[in-house]
């Protein structure tokens, strides 16, 4: 038992130290019951990552099913213009060979994202963009440093930069510590209103990445339930069986 419990300390232990050194891991509340915050995501990823990543794994029909979505919004406000259709998957425009030569990579897909590095780190990383001069896109990030990903949603947020404090450890070391972001410029959002808007691209991201979770947790229930019932039955009719023996 105390090798298991082990192996998940050290299993955690890089998340743990991630927070501690950056000081930016936030907790993402995501609800994918939440079908209006569902559709702000998609709207979202649609407009401001798509152009790099993709979700190859999503259809667009699936997607308009699950969120409620008609074929005609799809062709609106989602599917990219140019002969798509709703049966396609939700793929970037852009070639692989343009990517790594723009950014030195290729975009990775952000279909399982959310089940690859959590929900909590896409919320953190989408909110701690800060400008940096020497970087090649003229950003970086605290969650993900040296990330060749621009800062695609500096309009909405605003340009911020990072402020750190001085702690000293056990041996009185000095460090630089993250303390909090200190804001630079206002963007067209309010900062409340920006938090919505990394919220429901992660929100939406958990749900590229199972989008049959919510009814895996209601069949669950369903299950939980007929094993009750019968389990209640079972001990009757044993009771009623071995009530002469006993």
């Amino acid at each position: 038992m105390k090798k298991l419990v082990l192996i998940a300390l050290l299993a955690l232990s890089p998340l743990v130290a991630q927070a501690e050194e950056g000081g930016a891991m936030l907790t993402a509340n995501t609800d994918i019951s939440n079908t209006a915050s569902l559709q702000r995501g998609a709207k979202y990823f649609a407009n401001y990552c798509m152009g790099c990543h993709s979700a190859q794994y999503v259809r667009y029909n699936r997607l308009g099913a699950d969120l409620g979505l008609t074929d005609t919004q799809l062709e609106n406000y989602l599917m990219p213009t140019g002969g798509a259709k709703p049966s396609d998957t939700m793929v970037s425009a852009m070639p692989p060979e343009d990517a790594e030569k723009w950014f030195g990579r290729a975009p990775p897909d952000l279909t399982l994202e959310a089940r690859s590095r959590g929900a909590d780190w896409i919320y953190s990383y989408l909110k701690s963009f800060y400008p940096d001069p020497k970087a090649a896109t003229g950003a970086n990030n605290l969650i993900l440093p040296n990330a060749a990903m621009p800062n695609v949603l500096w309009e909405l947020q605003g340009l911020q930069q990072p402020v750190y404090r001085t702690e000293k450890d056990e041996d009185g070391n000095s460090r630089q510590v993250f303390d909090h972001f200190e804001q630079l410029s206002q963007g067209k959002l309010t900062p409340a209103q920006f938090d919505q808007v990394a919220m429901d691209l992660t929100n939406f991201l958990s749900y590229t990445a199972e989008p049959i979770q919510l009814e895996r947790r209601t069949l669950g229930l369903k299950v939980i339930g007929f094993l009750i019932l019968f389990f209640l039955f079972a001990f009757m009719l044993k009771r009623e069986i071995w009530k002469d023996v006993h």
